[in-house]
């Protein structure tokens, strides 16, 4: 007789270790521009696309995997830099090739602008902003043993990376050929929001992420299953930011968890924090302080249901 060893159980009080990032929903003026910058700057390709009134809804990505969603609402006003929202979208690769061959197809795109790169210790990573002021990080990871862990806190640092020094080390011909066959995917999203006491007390004590890192000056890190982090947190430019007016930008962080028990274990956290929220059985969408929709859903959405949010 054999018998199947019985699933973990949900640990009702914070996210599931397997829990990742998905496609990142921004708002824009200019479909055509916007879509066609994140096409040519960052090598995705269109996936699908809907009409709902007079928004347009379209998905891009790598192969299969969605990266981020666009959404023509072109009567809202601009980003406006010191309210809570977007700080930047991560972009995740999984070599310094493919990550150098996307920072070279970025830097040469003038419709965005690059402002910076860093060795993060953990990463090393590359930004950018689009041509409506949204952040974009280019990133790849160092593996887990090499991260430097003190008092419980991943630690992670700003130092100078060369960028010019890291295409010359990095940049081959078959990945800048390969462009959107190489895979990505959102590893992370930075925020924008008006105190980190209030995110945190959202976003790692009743969203259920862990904080990872407390003491960069302005800044909170959190994630799941000890990743460095899946969100940050800064008030750097949006301190004492109160809810967001409807703007461009950022429409909605996504999130995925493993299972519909975990969908259910942060509803019953939500309950007790008196948060409302609202669940179709496969995605449950929730607003934090400022404003900004949080998606989290079971594996397996598709573009059709993405575009459906």
């Amino acid at each position: 007789m054999t018998t199947t060893p019985a699933a973990p159980a949900v640990d009702e009080r914070v996210l599931h270790p397997a829990t990742s990032m998905d496609a990142v929903t921004l708002r824009v003026g200019d479909l055509e521009r916007m879509s066609g910058y994140y096409a040519a700057a960052f090598a995705l390709e269109p996936l699908e696309e809907r009409t709902r009134g007079r928004e347009v809804h379209r998905v891009l990505g790598r192969g299969t995997t969605p990266m981020v969603r666009l959404v023509h609402t072109p009567d809202l006003p601009g980003v406006d830099p010191r309210q809570a929202g977007l700080f930047h979208t991560a972009f995740l690769f999984d070599d310094a090739p493919s990550l150098a061959a996307t920072v070279l197809r970025a830097a040469q795109d003038q419709r965005g602008s690059f402002v910076g790169s860093s060795d993060h210790g953990v990463s090393e990573a590359f930004y950018f902003t689009d041509p409506e002021g949204n952040g974009v990080e280019l990133y790849t990871d160092r593996p887990r043993e090499q991260w430097q862990i003190e008092r419980g806190q991943i630690l992670m640092r700003t130092a100078w990376l060369d960028p010019n020094a890291y295409l010359r080390s990095h940049l081959t011909d078959d990945a800048v050929e390969a462009g959107p066959a190489l895979a990505g995917r959102v590893g992370h999203v930075h925020l924008q929001v008006g105190d980190l006491a209030v995110a945190r007390a959202f976003y790692v004590d009743t969203l259920g992420f862990e904080a990872t890192l407390t003491e960069y000056p302005g800044a909170l890190f959190a994630s799941a299953g000890g990743y460095h982090h899946h969100l940050a947190m800064n008030t750097w430019n949006s301190g004492g930011a109160g809810p967001r007016a409807a703007s461009l930008g950022l429409g909605d962080v996504a999130v995925t968890v493993p299972t519909r028990d975990d969908v259910t274990a942060l509803a019953a956290r939500l309950r007790a924090a008196a948060l409302p929220f609202s669940d179709d059985g496969r995605s449950l969408v929730v607003h934090d302080p400022w404003g900004t929709q949080v998606t989290v859903s079971v594996p397996g959405t598709s573009t059709e249901e993405l575009l459906a949010r």
